[in-house]
């Protein structure tokens, strides 16, 4: 069955979702991802996005939070420190989705701004809720394209924590959770359980180590033996092309 690296990136992301948690999304392939676990296998998930919307309906995959399609049937409307507050800072969410213009092997997230060797620094978006997620979530998931530019051994600002610089190191910085995979268009990581470094977890069809490897400035964990990830059903497929994303807005 033929399908795209985007539509595997969202149906891995949808498989790392249970049941009745409380998931803060962003638009894009989390978005997508979320509305397929919801219509799938995760009915009662409540979803939030940082802006005060919980639990919508969307009948459109939008073209950011603030478009009211993506608000409809939303069990309540409320706002920006609720949800960063109320939610995050209190424990109360299990998964948060981030992205990030870098990451490094700890999960570290730079959102904020990238350099060249010359010490020219271009400034981008910065944080906006990226931060409260990544502190404060249970888990987070990191969603983004796969290329050595972005997969840094050393980023050039940390935006959102992940593991810091190993081991401990989060849990002395005060931090509760951390990342718990990264989901790209050629595999799935996790983290190792006692160095926190980036763990290979799995490969999507039709790449192979040496594609992973030769996209990454740092050398992931690598188990002995690496499994092909699952790729998508018929019925996942049918959802995220008919259903939730027909006119294709994240998924070319």
């Amino acid at each position: 069955m033929d399908f795209t690296p985007s539509e595997m990136m969202a149906v891995s992301s949808a498989r790392e979702l249970k049941d009745e948690q409380v998931v803060a999304v962003g638009i894009g392939l989390p978005l997508v991802a979320t509305l397929l676990a919801k219509r799938t296998h995760a009915p009662n998930m409540t979803i939030l996005f940082e802006l005060g919307v919980i639990d919508p309906e969307p009948v459109h995959t939008g073209v950011g939070l603030a478009d009211p399609r993506v608000w409809h049937r939303a069990k309540a409307m409320s706002s920006f420190v609720d949800i960063l507050g109320a939610f995050l800072h209190h424990g109360r969410v299990d998964i948060g989705f981030l992205g990030g213009l870098e990451i490094d092997q700890y999960g570290n997230l730079n959102t904020t701004l990238v350099g060249n060797p010359k010490g020219k620094f271009r400034h981008m978006v910065g944080s906006g809720g990226a931060n409260d997620i990544a502190s404060s979530a249970k888990k987070t998931i990191c969603v983004m394209r796969q290329e050595e530019r972005k997969f840094r051994e050393s980023i050039s600002f940390i935006t959102s924590p992940g593991y810091v610089t190993g081991g401990d190191s989060r849990q002395k910085a005060g931090l509760s959770g951390g990342p718990s995979r990264v989901i790209t268009d050629k595999a799935v990581f996790g983290f190792h359980p006692v160095t926190k470094k980036m763990l290979l977890l799995s490969l999507h069809p039709g790449n192979r180590l040496e594609d992973v490897l030769s996209t990454m400035g740092f050398r992931p964990s690598i188990p002995h033996k690496v499994p092909e990830t699952e790729p998508p059903t018929a019925e996942q497929l049918h959802l995220i092309r008919e259903v939730i994303d027909p006119e294709r807005m994240y998924l070319e």
